[in-house]
């Protein structure tokens, strides 16, 4: 699904494509499932005619600050992607929608034609995304709940030990959780965890400081390096997990290192047995209790569906 790199091209397109531009035309979908709160109709009125000044981002979520309020926020969800007519934007898997498709999709939720002829879409082929009208989306749920942007609000050394100390939970969805941190989703929690070397069920509270800090040095450079290329996964570096994640279990690689999947709180997780060792009371317990899967649920060792 889209997470912090992926959204952060999408809102980097609309940045440097439509800002300045006036919204001649506009095409909200008849859907109460994404739409959230308005009628369509409503939608269309209420940003006709406006003026698109910026393009703002926290975590997943991503929305546009028009002349006058109220302004669309998009949270992306499992497959919401923004497209630009004639504007390359990286695509990920289960959003992508072919260049030889209708145009706009029928897969679009918000539709606008500008000014100068550029036309911009939402496109949501799952419906579990949400675009809201709202006259300020970061003072409400779902933004004004989440935590520190990753990449453009970053912890202190200091900050993320201290908070990462009074967690009683694993590392892994300690990272999934939107009101810790915001931005990283599943495929950005294993590579970080996989660059500094943490097993995804560390209790985040027995971390040591150097383990916090190789961590959070992690995340600040993936996801730089990551948004750097635009959220185009063929050019991040050879030696990331990333390019592993969905293969077969028994055939998953890095570096001539087996991956294993195994499940965390309820999402699979790649990691590297060999690097990546659970310490501390929590390998003596794995040790004691080898049928049992890491979270502690008889005979699930393995998860061998991928979720991304």
């Amino acid at each position: 699904m889209p997470e912090l790199p992926e959204v952060e091209a999408a809102r980097s397109a609309v940045a440097e494509n439509c800002i300045g531009k006036k919204i001649v035309k506009s095409i909200i979908a008849d859907d109460s499932k994404v739409i959230n709160g308005v009628s369509h109709s409503d939608f269309e009125a209420a940003i006709l005619n406006k003026t698109i000044v910026a393009a703002h981002r926290k975590g997943k979520n991503m929305w546009l600050q028009l002349d006058s309020p109220p302004f669309p926020s998009f949270q992306f969800g499992m497959a919401g992607a923004v497209y630009i007519k004639g504007v390359a934007i990286t695509k990920y898997k289960r959003s992508s929608v072919s260049d030889a498709d209708e145009w706009p999709s029928k897969y679009s939720k918000f539709f606008v034609e500008l000014n100068d002829g550029l036309e911009m879409s939402f496109t949501d082929k799952r419906r579990f995304a949400t675009v809201r009208l709202l006259d300020n989306p970061a003072s409400v749920p779902p933004i004004s709940a989440l935590g520190p942007d990753a990449l453009l609000e970053p912890m202190t050394e200091g900050e993320f030990i201290q908070s990462l100390s009074k967690k009683k939970i694993a590392i892994k969805p300690l990272l999934l959780d939107q009101s810790f941190i915001s931005g990283i989703g599943n495929w950005v929690a294993d590579e970080v965890l996989y660059q500094a070397r943490i097993h995804p069920s560390q209790n985040a509270s027995s971390l040591s400081k150097e383990e916090g800090i190789r961590l959070l040095k992690s995340i600040k450079e993936v996801l730089e390096k990551a948004v750097e290329v635009g959220a185009d996964s063929s050019q991040y570096p050879s030696d990331w997990i990333f390019h592993s994640r969905e293969k077969k279990p028994g055939k998953a690689f890095v570096d001539g290192k087996k991956i294993d999947f195994i499940t965390v709180r309820g999402r699979t997780s790649a990691y590297v047995p060999e690097l990546q060792k659970l310490t501390g009371v929590q390998a003596t317990e794995a040790s004691a209790k080898p049928h049992l899967d890491i979270a502690g649920v008889p005979g699930y060792w393995r998860a061998y569906n991928l979720s991304l």
